[in-house]
């Protein structure tokens, strides 16, 4: 009997080209569908929320198998990983990749057409040094970055708008570039390194704070960005003295290509002065890609999760219709069927490497 399987994964994106397979270089779904073919003995296509670009890291990318096979569905992850290992040509080779979960799921469900939104995260070390070790897991600015202003920014792209302002320019044509921030955060905590000692924020507690793509626990700075306030919670609003993490998250019903990157690298900009907090309503008004800051790079974003329930969503409530819960079945694949087909047969081009 076929079974629908969704696998949560993680990965390091340093030393891949993205995620979408490519005939001669590494690429997360690439090792991912020739280690899951050994584990099933059988072809495998792997079909994920998000096609991540090089350098990307995924803390929660999402993806969808189909197959008729008879390892219990909750070994897999614990098969792949050996495989992967095993598979090494040196020690370590193919630790940058990991299942972390694999659940069965309805026949019809799809990871990216019923999901939802997503929340993406962006770190920024502003410091004029940033230890070597950091290097590809943070986009590093080195003057003072005015935080106050950024804020201000951040608040006029939270909501429904035509975005075109924030798509790659030569992106493949889009059905609509209307999408809605629900929620957009700045969250501030002095630098870490790897040796930081914390509660991982959703990694596990393998993770240290200040880690790659944790910068340690970050409650919301204050009600206004869902959160509750109490004696208890740092404030993670102010700067504190010295060199900074600054993390960025984004949550939203969709992305437009390089989105996050663009609105990360225009608060930047804003941050340092070269454009102003006021700007930025016309900015998005425009829906001119030039009027807009720098694409930051690609070393400082992570897939942190995908959503299949409106629900559990930051700011779910600036959803059109609101944060009732939505049904599987009316993700991406119902509110734009012509979209989600364009995409399939667009995928299904670079497949075969049209």
């Amino acid at each position: 009997m076929e079974k629908n399987i969704l696998l949560t994964i993680e990965y390091d994106g340093t030393r891949f080209s993205g995620w979408q397979i490519q005939p001669r270089d590494r690429t997360v779904q690439g090792v991912l569908e020739a280690a899951l073919e050994r584990v099933l003995r059988q072809p495998v296509r792997l079909e994920a929320v998000s096609r991540t670009d090089a350098g990307v890291h995924a803390l929660g990318q999402r993806a969808t198998l189909r197959g008729d096979f008879g390892i219990p569905t909750d070994r897999l992850p614990m098969a792949v990983d050996r495989v992967l290992r095993g598979r090494a040509v040196r020690p370590g080779e193919n630790a940058d990749v990991r299942i972390l979960a694999a659940e069965e799921m309805p026949r019809g469900f799809h990871a990216r057409f019923d999901a939802v939104g997503k929340t993406y995260r962006y770190l920024i070390r502003n410091a004029g040094e940033m230890p070597v070790f950091l290097r590809n897991y943070r986009y590093q600015v080195d003057r003072p970055l005015d935080l106050d202003r950024m804020r201000a920014a951040a608040a006029g792209i939270v909501g429904t708008h035509d975005f075109a302002c924030f798509q790659a320019q030569g992106s493949y044509p889009r059905e609509t570039t209307v999408r809605t921030v629900t929620d957009l955060r700045l969250m501030v905590l002095p630098a870490a390194d790897l040796t930081g000692a914390g509660t991982a924020d959703g990694l596990g507690p393998e993770a240290p704070a200040g880690a790659f793509g944790n910068p340690g626990p970050i409650p919301a700075a204050g009600p206004e960005a869902g959160g509750q306030e109490g004696p208890a919670r740092p404030d993670r609003s102010a700067r504190p003295a010295g060199p900074c993490d600054i993390a960025l998250e984004v949550t939203g019903d969709g992305f437009l290509y390089n989105m996050v990157r663009i609105i990360a690298g225009t608060l930047v900009d804003v941050g340092l002065g070269r454009m102003s907090e006021e700007d930025l309503p016309a900015v998005i008004a425009g829906r001119d890609r030039a009027r807009a800051g720098h694409t930051a790079p690609p070393q400082g974003l992570y897939l942190k999760e995908v959503y299949y329930d409106r629900a559990r969503m930051p700011g779910a409530e600036r959803l059109p219709g609101g944060g009732d819960a939505c049904p599987a079945g009316e993700g991406e694949r119902g509110a734009s069927g012509t979209e989600a087909a364009r995409w399939a047969d667009s995928a299904e081009k670079e497949a075969r490497h049209e």
